[in-house]
């Protein structure tokens, strides 16, 4: 398949094509200013700017709300509906389409207060945790509920809010999907941890006792991204309290964090991070600006981060070639056995999402998903939130957080209104899968070139497969065009089972 160049999409476009392609392409550009004013926040800018960069935020939110909400766009988007456009162009269309139709329901004013009360919430959520006070966030949080309710109302106020929400970050697989994978995995996994639970299995730990510097711990994830092609020239590493990328094709950039007893946790997130960035990086050059340059949702971009931390980052192939590195830069003797089932030690008495293994991982995601399903609702008040997590951490996981600091006010989340997000997590771990059996069909021993250190057939197979056709396609389109398949868990229920099964002798 072909991706039409846009000197040909622009030769052969209709009127008045050229005119909203540019309209939408300004769009995105300052969409991306507002990527980097938050990733500014997070990482470099001083902690009294905030008075500052909340207005700044809340004002290019007014601006980017009324340039999609402006009537030409829906003069635009109603001439083309029967124009003679191509399937590149209709795609440009739909997508937004789709944005318009939602953005003109809301009102300016509610967009420039959501965007100014999150960048607010930041510190206060930043000092709660640091002070293991929720009541202190607690009234920041309510807002944010009480905004986020009036947004989707405004959106359709004859459906489940939090469906609506949940359309921002996976507009077609559904919640109704979300909620069969999230109860499936629930049904299938909690067995299977268990089970790993009662095994004798003691894998190894070469980390245990031990402490490495951030310098130590930095100098090894700068190595693991050499090693798996980060493009540094269109990219960076930094620290942040919550590891993330964000960019576009040509800056995606990568954040990841250090505890010293736990240089396990620095690889993986920044792998997961590495994720995020290729897919950004893969997404055509020639199309940014336009639905065919951008990532497809959250769920796919979950996939790629999902992929390459487990699927690649917690292999034995990848520790066979990468095990001399830490061994060097943290001073360890492990071998790549050892280093491998450290990767890939259950833990259910974590309580901490971004450190969960690959299996508990899913009941944070559970849990957060009913939590906040039932404070969107109503059924559930902000102040009921710390028992609750607690309640539920203990019914899924066995373990019950001693502080709010450990338990509901761990995530970022929730200060940037991305009521929604989470199922992304699972759909995404479920997504890279079926994908990476795929990719594992596609690519001749795929083992043997990672082991070797030889990624690129991975990423090549990626960027076509996936990366190269940004919103071309609606997700399940885009998953059967990859895989032959539509999207499906088997492949990811089969992979844990298989691999946990061998690593814990069940």
């Amino acid at each position: 398949m072909t991706t039409e160049s846009p000197e040909t999409e622009s030769e052969s476009a209709p009127e008045p094509y050229p005119a909203f392609e540019e309209h939408v392409k300004q769009l995105t550009y300052l969409n991306n200013i507002g990527s980097v004013l938050g990733w500014d926040q997070q990482v470099t800018m001083p902690e009294g700017g905030t008075p500052a960069r909340s207005k700044q935020s809340a004002a290019l939110s007014a601006v980017t709300h009324e340039r999609l909400t402006d009537d030409r766009v829906g003069e635009w988007l109603d001439d083309l509906d029967d124009a003679d456009l191509d399937d590149g162009q209709r795609a440009v269309v739909r997508e937004i389409r789709r944005e318009h139709e939602r953005a003109v329901k809301v009102p300016e004013e509610l967009v420039s207060e959501i965007s100014e009360t999150s960048s607010n919430a930041l510190p206060v959520w930043e000092e709660a945790k640091a002070e293991d006070d929720f009541d202190a966030f607690a009234p920041t949080l309510e807002k944010m509920i009480d905004l986020k309710r009036q947004y989707a109302e405004a959106i359709d106020p004859d459906r489940d809010p939090y469906a609506v929400l949940f359309e921002e970050y996976e507009p077609y697989l559904g919640l109704d999907t979300a909620e069969r994978v999230l109860e499936r995995l629930r049904d299938e996994l909690v067995p299977l941890i268990d089970e790993i639970e009662d095994s004798d299995a003691d894998l190894a730990d070469p980390f245990a006792g031990g402490e490495y510097s951030p310098e130590a711990q930095e100098e090894t994830v700068r190595a693991a991204l050499d090693t798996l092609g980060y493009d540094w020239d269109r990219g960076r590493l930094d620290t942040a309290a919550h590891p993330f990328s964000t960019g576009t094709q040509f800056d995606a950039r990568v954040t990841t964090r250090f505890d010293p007893a736990d240089p396990m946790g620095a690889i993986g997130s920044t792998i997961h991070e590495f994720g995020h960035a290729t897919y950004t990086l893969g997404l055509p050059d020639e199309h940014y600006g336009t639905p065919l340059g951008q990532s497809r949702d959250l769920s796919v971009h979950e996939s790629q981060s999902r992929l390459w931390e487990n699927h690649v980052g917690r292999s034995l192939p990848f520790w066979e070639h990468f095990a001399d590195t830490v061994n060097e830069t943290l001073g360890v003797d492990a071998t790549p056995r050892e280093f491998y089932e450290a990767a890939n030690q259950i833990y259910p008495d974590n309580l901490i999402r971004v450190e969960a293994d690959e299996l508990t991982y899913h009941m944070h995601i559970i849990l957060r998903f009913e939590i906040e399903r039932d404070l969107i609702s109503g059924d559930l008040d902000v102040a009921e939130v710390p028992q609750v997590w607690n309640d539920k951490m203990e019914e899924y996981l066995g373990v019950r957080p001693d502080t709010d600091s450990e338990g509901c006010l761990q995530d970022i989340h929730w200060t940037h209104g991305s009521l929604g997000y989470f199922p992304t997590y699972s759909l995404g771990s479920v997504m890279a899968a079926q994908l990476y059996a795929s990719a594992e069909d596609a690519v001749d021993d795929l083992d043997a070139k990672i082991r070797a250190g030889e990624f690129d057939p991975l990423h090549d197979w990626l960027t076509e497969n996936v990366h190269r056709h940004g919103c071309r396609y609606e997700t399940d389109d885009l998953v059967r065009e990859a895989t032959g398949e539509s999207f499906t868990a088997d492949y990811f229920l089969d992979y844990a089972t298989d691999k946990f099964g061998s690593l814990y002798d069940l």
